[in-house]
């Protein structure tokens, strides 16, 4: 059972009982992300069905409207009605944008911005946001002839931007990220001359397959779609968009459901994206009982129900860098399950989670210790001995939306009551979490 304390963003987690029934997860946070970005400098109407009404979209929105875009309302179950201003139309905002904790709501920003010729931009956010690192794409953009810069050479923000006339250029990226990716190819648009993108792995490709929804003239090739060539010969076309579920969000009930005794969650209209399901190749490596269905897809982008029942052993588990741009949001509740398989589970090239809202790494050890957890910290990944044994505790969200909702799932699994500080975390991608779970419980 859930109690809220006198405090609202504590939230008290008594263990026991099972989560049963049907739930559609908020919509994806990246798409919404980028049917906003796109939407607002397409040419006509842009609609959008299922955005994510969250803390993260609604601080890009908000950004946007500051550069002259006009968007609708963003309620819950409502039509967001966009009216695109086209490539050139964005304006120069009289003050500051200000991107709350949202990381891709800056860097994709940037990319967005930097070829505006003429117009000054700064960008901001919270405490966490200013000490995330940005020169990661600051510095492709200015091999692409931008004017970026911040503190510590360009690496943190406020981060300012001149507006320049760009060029293509052929980029390879460190890491494979979708947000460095993204902010590329929205450069690309207003450059002169194709920009192709490099990675070594592939990342998420939702850019790619909604530019291509919205018109843009984009070509994916080389070993296994590394190779992403944008030609700024096209305008934009408003569309209409339909989000899918989040997977991100998603896998909190399918691991729940999996570990939890008694327990039998489906969750409709999942985005089923091939380069978001790792999820779904670890529940197959954990030998966990869930079945797919209702498989489809819609604007490009394959949708499905997952229902997921519980599973008495379940297989401990090692991931890698291959598997990692697949799955990188699922490490914490990841690191959960992890705790109650047969055996020790590694996880390795995930350094990336060092930089997200918080140290992922880090806060899911110290966390997880309080509850008895065999887990050690290593430089880029965790090494985690499952014993099924928790105890309730204190613990603390530090702020970030996933730890809140792990540590959620972790207290319903331990002997004896937990309380979570800062639960109020979750809001930034999953605004309903809480009454979800309460819904599901049964005692």
């Amino acid at each position: 059972m859930i109690i809220n304390t006198s405090k609202a963003t504590y939230k008290e987690i008594k263990p026991g009982g099972s989560l049963i029934g049907k739930l559609k997860v908020p919509g994806d946070k990246s798409i919404s992300h980028r049917s906003l970005l796109l939407g607002a400098i397409a040419e006509g109407i842009t609609t959008i069905e299922g955005l994510l009404p969250a803390e993260d979209p609604l601080s890009t929105a908000s950004c946007l409207r500051a550069m002259g875009v006009s968007i609708s309302q963003i309620i819950e179950g409502e039509t967001v009605r966009i009216e695109g201003v086209g490539l050139d139309g964005l304006k120069e905002p009289e003050g500051v944008l200000y991107c709350g904790n949202s990381g891709t709501t800056m860097r994709l920003l940037l990319g967005l911005i930097v070829g505006r010729k003429e117009r000054h931009f700064v960008l901001t956010g919270d405490d966490s946001l200013s000490k995330r690192p940005m020169k990661r794409v600051g510095h492709p953009l200015k091999m692409m002839g931008g004017k970026v810069n911040g503190r510590c050479n360009g690496d943190f923000a406020p981060i300012s931007v001149l507006g320049q006339q760009l060029h293509g250029a052929v980029i390879g990226t460190p890491v494979a990220s979708a947000q460095i990716k993204s902010a590329i190819l929205l450069a690309a648009l207003t450059a002169e001359g194709p920009t192709t993108v490099i990675e070594p792995a592939v990342s998420r490709d939702h850019t790619e397959r909604m530019l291509k929804a919205f018109g843009a003239n984009i070509e994916v090739t080389g070993e296994m779609g590394r190779h992403i060539t944008l030609r700024p010969e096209n305008k934009l076309r408003g569309t209409k968009i339909v989000v899918p579920g989040d997977i991100s969000s998603a896998a909190f009930w399918l691991i729940a459901g999996a570990l939890i005794p008694g327990s039998d969650i489906t969750v409709e209209n999942v985005g089923l994206n091939p380069t978001r399901t790792g999820i779904i190749d670890v529940m197959n490596k954990m030998e966990i009982n869930f079945e797919l269905s209702n498989l489809r897809e819609i604007v490009g982008e394959p949708i499905g129900d997952i229902r997921v029942m519980y599973t008495e052993e379940i297989q401990a588990f090692t991931l890698d860098n291959e598997i990692m741009p697949r799955l990188i949001d699922e490490i914490p509740i990841l690191s959960v399950a992890a705790c109650f398989c047969q055996g020790t589970s590694e996880i390795r090239g995930a350094k990336e989670l060092r930089v997200k809202e918080t140290d992922r790494l880090a806060v899911m050890t110290r966390q997880l210790k309080k509850m008895g957890a065999l887990i050690e910290e290593k430089p880029d990944g965790l090494v985690i001995t499952g014993n099924k044994k928790l105890i309730g505790a204190q613990l603390d969200s530090e702020t970030d939306h996933r730890v809140s909702m792990s540590l959620a799932i972790a207290s319903l699994l331990a002997k004896g009551n937990s309380t979570i500080a800062r639960s109020d975390a979750s809001s930034v991608s999953y605004p309903k979490f809480w009454s979800d779970l309460a819904q599901l419980k049964r005692n």
